[in-house]
């Protein structure tokens, strides 16, 4: 079993949930008393969230490359970030570590594709939504991206950092997200990513009749598969 490196933190709250995907799923395979071989480092969140709103984009990537070194220094065999929006680093975390990054876009395509999923609705960060590092991923693949209009990207972004990253789960918010699905499957989107891996908090399958690609789960899964292989 290979070790899984673990960058986590941003934040805990959805980090949590890559531990506990990645060990269930381990168990699954394995049987018995399997468990993940991994390692996990854990940011604070606050000074990355604050670099985001700077637009110091270089800086975030200087922080998460030390971290990715760090965890080749302690064994790891490959990386996995436990975030979509801070994917937009994801070249000077593999540069500075030198190690593989497993890519969530590149996992959600992989999951899209069998599918026969070929257009989505984009959920996330403002800047998940609204930059070319995330979608572009995507459109390369083949797979058309829609994302919410102005006034509903601002919502699902707030709602990201001011309710979900602190633990808050409030059913107005819930509501607010479900109508924004809806807008989207109006649109023709055959099904939404939930391209931020806290918005699993609020929003399960059971809630909406429109299929969701929750990337949290896809991503811990290959993540899986990749130690395992």
């Amino acid at each position: 079993m290979k070790t899984i490196g673990l960058i986590g933190g941003m934040s805990w709250e959805s980090s949590q949930t890559y531990y506990q995907l990645i060990n269930q799923r381990v168990r699954d395979e394995l049987g018995g008393l399997h468990s993940a071989r991994l390692v996990l480092y854990s940011v604070d969140f606050a000074e990355i969230e604050a670099l985001q709103h700077q637009g110091d984009w270089a800086a975030t990537g200087e922080i998460l490359g030390a971290v990715g070194k760090a965890l080749a220094a302690a064994g790891a065999d490959f990386i996995v970030l436990c975030t979509n929006t801070m994917h937009k680093v994801a070249d000077s975390i593999e540069k500075a570590s030198g190690l593989p990054m497993l890519h969530i876009a590149d996992a959600t395509a992989d999951a899209l594709h069998r599918d026969g999923i070929d257009c989505v609705g984009l959920l996330g960060t403002k800047f998940t939504m609204e930059q070319a590092f995330y979608k572009e991923r995507l459109e390369n693949r083949g797979i058309r991206v829609l994302v919410p209009g102005d006034a509903q990207r601002e919502f699902v972004h707030t709602v990201i950092y001011d309710e979900l990253c602190r633990g808050i789960i409030r059913q107005p918010s819930k509501q607010g997200y479900l109508q924004v699905l809806d807008s989207l499957a109006a649109r023709g989107a055959q099904s939404v990513i939930l391209g931020c891996t806290e918005i699993g908090l609020l929003v399960q399958q059971a809630d909406t009749a429109i299929s969701l690609y929750d990337t949290t789960r896809i991503h811990a899964e290959q993540a899986v598969a990749h130690a395992l292989a």
